[in-house]
């Protein structure tokens, strides 16, 4: 997985460091969001070894624990929901209890995770009016195994694909009492096939 690597790859030896990439290939994609001049930040020397993700080998884990922000829960998983509204209709978080990334995912916990991703993701559309439910793995920021649930509303066909993470964050979100009753949809939503509503 590259961790301790001190020099870097074939692929990263190739990449142009230091250097603004043409956008015409991403302005070009009717996905993408914004238009008028846009720069890239200029590519990065590679940092190796990388840095340490929070909550390295579990110790202090911010997702070891209960957050608050949980809206239901079982004796092995729980799902978050953020308490601050944002620009879609809500922000779904999977996340194991036991300290565990994908790769070292033990095999019971892996089948209950394939039986959960559906199952989040057909709560959430109990919401109503949900075109789709992009279900994304990002992780660099903690070793903490946690997959993202993000809706997209119905007809708003211009939001589709990976560009979706990003009109989260400049949609105006959506009204405080709004988003309290979506995390209680979804949370009774799951609550119906086993484990308990927190929200």
């Amino acid at each position: 997985m590259g961790e301790g690597r001190a020099r870097p790859s074939r692929y990263v030896r190739r990449l142009p460091i230091g250097a603004s990439l043409p956008l015409d290939r991403v302005i070009g994609n009717e996905l993408f969001p914004f238009e008028g001049q846009i720069l890239t930040k200029p590519l990065e020397a590679p940092i190796l070894p990388e840095p340490q993700r929070r909550g390295r080998g579990g110790s202090d884990c911010r997702n070891c624990v209960a957050s608050g922000e949980e809206i239901w829960e079982d004796p092995l998983w729980w799902v978050r929901a953020p308490r601050e509204p944002s620009g879609l209709p809500l922000i779904a978080i999977l996340i194991p209890k036991a300290h565990h990334d994908l790769e070292d995912l033990p095999p019971p916990l892996a089948a209950e995770m394939g039986r959960l991703l559906p199952r989040v993701s057909r709560a959430i559309h109990r919401i109503g009016d949900i075109g789709r439910v992009h279900v994304n793995r990002w992780g660099d920021g903690s070793e903490h195994l946690h997959f993202w649930f993000l809706p997209r509303p119905e007809g708003m066909w211009q939001l589709r694909g990976a560009m979706l993470a990003v009109w989260d964050d400049i949609l105006p979100p959506i009204p405080r009492a709004e988003w309290n009753r979506n995390r209680r949809t979804v949370a009774g939503a799951l609550a119906e096939d086993g484990g308990r509503a927190l929200a």
